[in-house]
Formats: structure tokens, C-alpha cells, sequence
């Protein structure tokens, strides 16, 4: 007797609200990823251990989503979110890696800890 009170009840309730819900959801993730954005800075990297270090370090960063160095150029390449992270806070990341960054000079105590192979003083690179 009680299922056949509650059936009424079900029969008014609209189903379709939630499927509305469901295809406005991708456009939402869609303007989330579209906030990607590139920066390429020029580092003191000479060889591929830096690459490697600097690409590792960087991976742990906040919103980073790839790092490539080039290392004949010195480049780095930095593909990022940009509502979760900034230039400026990756220049900072690879400075505290032992690297320089554009116009930001290594962190002394992090190139300190730097093979002697990739200290920009070393002469043979």
C-alpha cells in the first residue's frame, strides 16, 4: 500500500535536469584546458645531465605540463597552466635548481651542489 502512495510522487519528478547538468560539464573541462600557455627562457644548461635535471625538477612544478631544454641553444621551453602557475615562479624553480634564468643568476648554494661538468665555470663543456 505504501509503494503505490510513493508511485504518484516519482511520476512528477523531472529526470531530464540532470542530463542538461552532464552536457554542459565538457564545455566547463574545455575552457579549463584552454588556459595553456608556453615560456622559453635561456638558461646556463651546457650539457644533457642539466637537461635532465632541470626537466625532472621542473616536473614537479605546480601546473607545469612539459619542460624540454634544447641544450645547444640553452633554451628551455615550458608549457604551463596559466591560472596555476606564473613565469616568474618557473624562472625562480629553475634558478633553485643550480641554473640561470634569463636575468635571474643561479641559487650560489644550489650550483654549489652541481656536477663539475655543468658549472658554467668549468672550461671544457
Amino acid at each position: 500500500m505504501k509503494f503505490l502512495l510513493a508511485l504518484p510522487f516519482f511520476a512528477c519528478l523531472n529526470f531530464a535536469a540532470p542530463v542538461a547538468q552532464a552536457q554542459t560539464a565538457p564545455a566547463a573541462v574545455q575552457a579549463a584546458t584552454s588556459g595553456v600557455a608556453t615560456a622559453q627562457f635561456k638558461t646556463s644548461a651546457v650539457c644533457d645531465m642539466c637537461k635532465a635535471r632541470i626537466e625532472k625538477s621542473l616536473a614537479y612544478e605546480k601546473g607545469v605540463q612539459s619542460a624540454v631544454l634544447d641544450v645547444p641553444t640553452k633554451v628551455l621551453t615550458v608549457t604551463y597552466k596559466a591560472d596555476k602557475t606564473t613565469p616568474a615562479t618557473l624562472r625562480t624553480a629553475v634558478q633553485k635548481t643550480g641554473y640561470d634564468a634569463d636575468e635571474l643568476t643561479a641559487d650560489a648554494r644550489a650550483y654549489n651542489r652541481l656536477p663539475d661538468c655543468c658549472k658554467k665555470t668549468n672550461p671544457v663543456h
